[in-house]
């Protein structure tokens, strides 16, 4: 993979995780505002949002590393 590809890859790689981490935040902020309303078991329900967007980061995250260290290679 040439250079330029590489780079556009990752910068799209990271840019991804930034989006999905985005959302992330801007969920967590909810369910606390949700707990601190009084309604702890609401803010969980709507915390658990949160696992498949970290799963996705963690996923790209994994991706970009991988890519990164076979490109050294």
């Amino acid at each position: 993979m040439d250079a330029q590809t590489l780079d556009l890859l990752l910068k799209n790689h990271l840019a991804e995780m930034r989006q999905r981490l985005e959302q992330a935040a801007s969920i967590a902020k909810a369910a606390e505002a949700c707990a601190e309303a009084g309604n702890v078991d609401k803010a969980v329900e709507i915390a658990l949002d949160v696992e498949q967007l970290i799963y996705e980061v963690t996923t790209f995250l994994n991706a970009a590393s991988m890519i990164n260290r076979i490109n050294r290679i």
